[in-house]
């Protein structure tokens, strides 16, 4: 290796994740440049502000706000982007492809509204954009699909990738937290932003589970075919009755393959892909539901390797950092060999279906009269929208009741039109609470 010209890597970002990648690039450079077969070398580190307090020191020579022109440069060979968001962080990664580098980044909003340009950027430019760690941070998932599993057909992931809601979740079933005090709690801990929006409306996980659905079912998905929803309407209630089921409530990220019921030419129904975010009750004996606090954890179903566990930490600087350098190695390797790894694999182009074909079992929560006849008017309401109950339970309040449905499988469009019809009924106070209940065979 004595002698091998260094590859050059601008780093665009010094924040939590920047400065980890800078630090680790220092301290591991031995054995990155043994394991690539050449020196890695820092070519410079593009920020907002030059006299910014971070993490890791870094010579002022290579701090730089131009970052344009520094991913411009000819003697950069790679380009780490660690700084979010939509802008200008795709111009900056297409003026790299552009001018020959191959990227790595961490960009989970950008892939998810956007990842098509980048790919057909890339293959354009004949270089790699990889990016582990957009999604579960130092869990390695994305490339098990896209290379470990590309020989297999997969059928469903079923995941908790955000760490913010499930250590949030986990408070209020452990400790009987109401939300509001879990999610202070979680900010004080760093867990959860200022503005923790992006996180407990789901956001955060529809673009981590746009890109899951991308590489599972090899067609392209975006977080606007996601549908949403966070768990800020999650009540303790809601967790008390996941517990009395055996069940725990956690914000899932579920991409599925499912059955459209259309022909081409006359063939077998082609299969869609169903992709959704939203909180769900899921049985204390299912693998997911023992994920605590603020791990993530993916759960794969494949038609030859069965079911697949990936778990751990799920953000934070130095994981995050460990799956973007894990990138970074492949890549580099890749150029200094002169070849690229896997790109975009959209082939199946599957339709993306609504989610009032999906098919999954709910919990609805009813506050009633507690008189007799309620339950038979309820239970047709269930039935003339086609929906079959599987458990009733009631409780007595004095001239109140609560009824507690668990139903067998049913449309999320057919549930909306029962949940609408018994809001219209006289002798139903409201509909307290609906909820998913997933991981379970019927």
């Amino acid at each position: 290796m004595e002698g091998q010209k260094p590859l050059k890597v601008a780093v665009l970002g010094c924040g939590v994740v920047g400065s980890q990648v800078v630090r680790l690039l220092d301290e591991q450079a031995g054995d990155i440049a043994a394991r690539v077969g050449a020196p890695v070398e820092i070519a410079g580190v593009a920020v907002r502000r030059l006299d910014a307090p971070r993490d890791v020191d870094v010579p002022s020579d290579l701090l730089t706000t131009d970052a344009l022109g520094l991913v411009s440069r000819d003697d950069v060979d790679l380009v780490v982007e660690v700084i979010g968001g939509i802008e200008p962080a795709r111009s900056l990664i297409l003026a790299a492809l552009e001018n020959g580098a191959s990227v790595v980044t961490a960009n989970k909003a950008l892939l998810a509204e956007d990842g098509p340009t980048l790919y057909e950027a890339a293959e354009k430019a004949g270089r790699d954009l990889y990016f582990e760690a957009a999604v579960a941070g130092a869990i390695p998932i994305l490339r098990p699909l896209r290379e470990s599993l590309a020989g297999d057909k997969v059928t469903r992931v079923l995941g908790i990738v955000n760490g913010t809601t499930n250590y949030i979740l986990d408070k209020m079933d452990t400790q009987g937290a109401g939300f509001e005090e879990a999610l202070e709690e979680a900010q004080a801990l760093g867990y959860a932003e200022a503005d923790p929006t992006a996180d407990v409306e789901g956001f955060d996980a529809a673009a981590k589970a746009a890109i899951l659905a991308s590489l599972a079912f090899h067609s392209r998905v975006t977080a606007a075919d996601v549908h949403r929803e966070g768990i800020s309407d999650v009540t303790s209630g809601d967790v008390r009755s996941a517990t009395d089921m055996g069940s725990v409530v956690k914000l899932l990220a579920i991409a599925e393959l499912v059955s459209t019921g259309s022909t081409t030419g006359g063939g077998p129904a082609e299969p869609g892909v169903s992709v959704r975010v939203h909180p769900a009750m899921i049985p204390r004996t299912h693998p997911l539901a023992s994920v605590r606090e603020a791990f993530n954890a993916v759960f794969v179903e494949s038609e030859a390797a069965g079911q697949l566990m990936f778990y751990g930490p799920g953000a934070g600087g130095a994981p995050t950092a460990s799956a973007v350098l894990g990138d970074l190695v492949t890549v580099a390797r890749n150029h200094r060999q002169g070849t690229r790894g896997v790109g975009e694999s959209a082939y199946a182009d599957r339709a993306v279906l609504p989610m009032g074909e999906t098919r999954t079992r709910y919990h609805v929560a009813i506050d009633v009269d507690d008189r007799a006849g309620v339950l038979a008017a309820v239970a047709t309401a269930f039935a003339t929208h086609g929906v079959s109950i599987q458990t009733v339970r009631q409780e007595g309040r004095g001239d109140d009741a609560q009824l507690v449905v668990v139903s067998h499988e049913a449309t999320d469009a057919q549930l909306s039109a029962t949940v609408a019809e018994l809001r219209d009924m006289d002798i139903v106070h409201d509909v307290t609470s609906v909820m998913r209940v997933e991981g379970t065979d019927e």
